[in-house]
């Protein structure tokens, strides 16, 4: 995997060290493999950053962060990788955990109108809860375990290209 294209999109470690919320890790950030990118720290990165990215949780750079931490792999990487959970992709991939939830829970989709207010989520909750949350679970799983072994993958075939033609 071409380690420069990664760090093209990775955010400045500098700026993440002075982020307000990423500050509550203090000394934790000073781990040198925090911050490299290499073979074993890229599908680990990979793997974190896009569960993060499904769960429909707030503060989901400080939650990849803190796994970056505790797997100690790289925490830029993880971190940019939550930003695929954005205000545009965010509605079709929450839409698709939802009809994954369902398909798997046995329920029939229903039609619902989105209300961006609290007591819209209160009263829905009971209905489309339930598999929503199940199908953004699964698909974290699924798509951490496929960047995994996808990145693994593309970094020793890139390794191996490298070394073919050096020859």
């Amino acid at each position: 995997m071409p380690k420069k294209l990664l760090q093209k999109f990775m955010p400045n470690p500098e700026t993440l060290r002075n982020h307000k919320y990423l500050r509550v890790f203090g000394k934790l950030l000073d781990k040198p493999n925090l911050w490299s990118l290499n073979r074993k720290s890229a599908p680990g990165s990979f793997a974190i950053g896009l569960f993060v990215a499904w769960l429909p949780l707030p503060f989901q750079m400080v939650i990849a962060a803190g796994m970056a931490i505790f797997f100690n792999v790289n925490i830029p990487l993880a971190v940019a990788l939550v930003w695929l959970t954005n205000p545009i992709t965010m509605p079709f991939m929450f839409y698709a955990a939802y009809l994954l939830g369902s398909k798997i829970l046995g329920m029939e989709t229903t039609h619902f109108n989105f209300e961006a207010s609290w007591q819209w989520v209160e009263s829905s909750i009971g209905t489309i809860g339930p598999p929503f949350l199940l199908g953004c679970i699964v698909y974290a799983f699924i798509f951490a375990f496929i960047s995994f072994f996808v990145i693994k993958s593309l970094w020793k075939y890139s390794v191996l290209f490298k070394w073919k033609s050096r020859n």
